[in-house]
């Protein structure tokens, strides 16, 4: 079974509600650009019925180069994860 694409996701969602693909699509756009904004701004977005986008300082740390074996400081950063939400998990597993 091959994944998604956009504009299979665009299709379906505009065949289960009724909206034209240029809609969904504007939908879907702003969704993804109101989530980085929130994320970027306070740090988490929800995504009803899925979970949510969560901004997470990673302190700095040793590594090892896998070419060399020579231990490597990695820098901290910021990074963002998705976690997902218990409904979600239950009705996937």
């Amino acid at each position: 079974m091959a994944k998604m694409t956009k504009s299979a996701i665009i299709e379906a969602l505009a065949n289960s509600t009724g909206l034209s693909k240029k809609d969904v699509t504007k939908v879907a756009e702003a969704t993804a650009e109101l989530a980085l904004k929130e994320v970027k701004k306070n740090g988490e977005f929800v995504v009803i019925g899925l979970g949510k986008l969560v901004k997470i300082a990673r302190p700095a740390r040793m590594g090892r180069n896998p070419a060399t074996g020579e231990a490597i400081k990695i820098a901290a950063k910021t990074v963002v994860k998705f976690r997902v939400a218990k409904a979600a998990k239950d009705a996937v597993l």
